[in-house]
């Protein structure tokens, strides 16, 4: 049997048990609430849009739905929150992180996991919306690169190191789409690199890189040492663009639906504190602090407030384009979103070009573990979308994304590799 064969083989046999497990809530549905356990391990990377799993752990919000004792543990990298979720919480990895919303599902499907093994996950919420940048070397600013990179195309080759986070997660989708965007070839022209986000600064302070895509601090950390400049914030590149989303496993949801229930409900809690602005410097306070970033406060708070100074001489206010945790539906996990995923996904020939995705999608996406918990919060029906998608997307460069047809945003994108394997 082929190797792309036998992968199809494991991973259709995974979406077949993913399917089983994470189809409702089943028989807990009825009856109390109380969740079946007190304690859940999440994962997060020391990324600012963390925030809401943080706050709901500093604030007390796991207490007050019913899970008093909660851990949310540093990983080392976005492959170590892989490992450790695929080990799972009863054995000494996590049952949940804060995590790239591709990731999710590169890990149900078994792409990104040892031996090809399917992990069955969930998607409860969406942790943010905005707030990543494209930062690129000191070396480079007289070259004026911003939104457009096409300036770049002067000075890059094979050999220049454009690095992301996670192979297929987001970060490598926005510097794959900006770098396309301006004529370059992320697959020909330069050569992109994974390094987890902690790191970013010192590879970029000894010579190694040309530009990072990563959340903050790191971007206005990148400034603050005067190593180089953001050309971007990825809200300009699509206004109100989904990132991190609150992951779990999936035999975790269906062991436990209620707690899962009661640990969305606290996170959505925690997301509406954090977009509170009179709350915006104790948020960024606590997220400094060495049990979590151990980063000065001032990197992270002006983009925080929505202030953006790009380390070229360019300063903006503007919340709009910024980081944002609840406002705009920033918490609502929309399907439609996740679909662009997906589709960017086979863009890249990360996965197949015949990917069915509408079925994978209703196995990892559980917006309707999202509501229940919402209402247990006690969002109103004015703050909860009234349905899965939200419609056409349209990016910097005039391309559109209609879930209704991602086929034809793929054939609109000039600069691809698709795979049908």
């Amino acid at each position: 049997m082929s190797l792309s064969r036998r992968h199809a083989v494991t991973a259709t046999a995974g979406l077949l048990a993913a399917a089983k497990s994470l189809s409702g809530a089943g028989v807990h549905a009825q009856g109390s609430t109380t969740p079946e356990v007190r304690k859940a391990i999440f994962g997060f990377i020391a990324l600012t849009d963390a925030a809401p799993l943080i706050i709901a752990k500093e604030k007390g919000f796991f207490t007050k739905h019913g899970m008093p004792d909660v851990e949310v543990n540093r990983q080392a990298s976005w492959g170590a929150t892989r490992d450790n979720l695929v080990l799972g919480g009863g054995r000494g990895g996590i049952d949940g992180a804060h995590l790239l919303t591709p990731m999710a599902y590169l890990i149900h499907m078994g792409r990104v996991t040892q031996n090809s093994q399917p992990v069955p996950m969930a998607i409860l919420a969406r942790l943010n919306t905005n707030g990543q940048a494209i930062s690129v070397a000191e070396k480079h600013k007289p070259l004026g690169a911003r939104l457009d990179a096409s300036p770049l195309r002067r000075v890059v080759n094979s050999e220049s190191k454009f690095a992301m986070t996670f192979r297929g997660g987001t970060h490598d989708l926005w510097i794959r789409y900006w770098l396309a965007a301006g004529g370059i070839d992320p697959e020909r022209d330069v050569s992109t690199i994974v390094v987890p986000p902690p790191q970013m600064v010192a590879n970029m302070r000894v010579g190694t890189m040309d530009a990072f895509c990563v959340g903050d601090p790191w971007n206005a950390q990148l400034i603050n040492q005067r190593l180089g400049y953001s050309a971007l914030i990825t809200g300009e590149l699509w206004h109100n663009h989904p990132e991190k989303c609150l992951g779990m496993r999936g035999e975790f949801v269906q062991q436990n639906p209620r707690a899962a229930e009661a640990l969305t409900a606290a996170v959505i809690e925690a997301a509406r504190w954090c977009d509170i602005p009179a709350n915006k410097q104790e948020m960024c306070e606590i997220l400094a602090r060495r049990a979590w970033f151990n980063v000065p406060v001032t990197d992270i708070i002006g983009r925080m407030r929505g202030e953006v100074d790009y380390g070229d001489g360019r300063t903006v206010t503007n919340p709009d384009i910024t980081m944002k945790f609840w406002r705009d539906h920033a918490s609502y996990p929309f399907r439609s979103h996740d679909l662009w995923f997906l589709t960017e996904n086979q863009r890249w020939g990360i996965l197949p070009e015949n990917l069915e995705t509408a079925p994978l999608i209703a196995q990892v996406n559980r917006e309707d573990i999202w509501r229940a918990a919402a209402a247990r919060a006690g969002v109103t029906n004015a703050e909860t979308p009234s349905g899965t998608s939200r419609g056409r997307e349209t990016f910097f460069d005039g391309k559109v994304f209609d879930p209704e047809n991602p086929a034809a945003y793929l054939a609109s994108l000039s600069i691809k590799k698709l795979s049908a394997a």
